[in-house]
């Protein structure tokens, strides 16, 4: 069943990639992302409420958000520190760089999961799940090649290190997850309120250094439909990935490569709807990817 949870998580990330590159192109990136994470943190709010005044009612849905101690607000806040910091580089990347590149460099986030889930939860791979992972980074270093005939020099383009940060950062959450929702017991909603709670306060942190103080940049601002669209797409897709997460039998190395499979919504539709170069040529490190990612599921 976790597996199936993992693939609507996969189907919803993949809408929200492309309404995220709707959402950030030409705008100012940090308004965008609280514009996101506030969206998401409204539209958790009723269950919050409701989980206080009619909590029997909400448990009934299987919506309740839980009472939790101090301790477990500290750890929900680390996890949002390091998703922020995650989110703020992927964003500028995605400002500056095509969808077709930047997603499938994110993809390479289940190795460095793959690796982790080894060395922490003691997850045992077996061959097949070898050769996927392999297959899945030696495709991204063929999107470099691609790259390269659109101006983007790997080695000395900015964004394309922010975006592998972000893939590491985001990796490190992925491995996090697991021990907040198995470790701590948090149920989806829970987790999901308090992380977007605290993320939209480091947020307004930064915007008031960083955005705020700026007439300019506050006129650059661009509102579209899709920064909320984004923030409701994050939270169905966390939901069905927190619920998968839950069940003791879930493997994170798997879960997070079946969330790989996001890719064909982002780069066969995102690459016509943004009219992006080289879409053809894009397809054979796609499939390499995919394959990469049925070997897993197969195995």
């Amino acid at each position: 069943m976790w597996m199936y949870l993992g693939l609507l998580a996969a189907l919803f990330l993949g809408l929200h990639n492309l309404c995220k590159k709707h959402a950030v192109q030409g705008n100012e990136v940090f308004p965008v992302l609280l514009g996101t994470i506030s969206s998401s943190f409204l539209l958790l709010l009723p269950f919050y409420i409701g989980s206080i005044y009619f909590p029997e009612y909400m448990r009934s849905l299987g919506f309740h958000i839980t009472s939790i101690p101090w301790q477990t607000h500290g750890y929900i806040f680390i996890k949002s520190l390091i998703m922020t910091a995650s989110w703020v580089l992927a964003y500028q990347a995605l400002k500056h760089l095509p969808l077709t590149i930047v997603t499938p460099i994110r993809s390479a986030g289940p190795f460095f999961t793959f690796i982790g889930a080894i060395l922490i939860y003691q997850e045992t791979p077996i061959f097949l799940q070898w050769i996927g992972f392999f297959l899945i980074i030696s495709s991204v270093i063929g999107y470099s090649r691609i790259g390269k005939t659109e101006g983007i020099n790997f080695k000395r383009n900015k964004w394309i290190f922010a975006i592998i940060g972000a893939t590491l950062l985001g990796a490190s959450s992925g491995l996090y997850d697991k021990f907040l929702i198995q470790d701590l017991v948090l149920n989806p909603q829970t987790l999901q309120f308090w992380f977007c709670f605290y993320t939209v306060l480091i947020l307004l942190i930064i915007l008031s250094i960083t955005w705020f103080p700026y007439a300019e940049k506050r006129k650059a601002f661009k509102w579209r439909w899709t920064i909320v669209a984004v923030g409701i797409l994050l939270v169905a897709a966390d939901y069905f990935y927190f619920k998968a997460l839950q069940d003791p039998e879930a493997l994170i190395m798997l879960l997070s490569a079946i969330k790989r499979s996001q890719l064909i919504i982002a780069v066969v539709i995102g690459g016509i709807v943004f009219k992006e170069k080289n879409k053809r040529k894009k397809l054979l490190p796609l499939a390499g990817i995919m394959i990469g990612v049925f070997l897993i599921l197969y195995s």
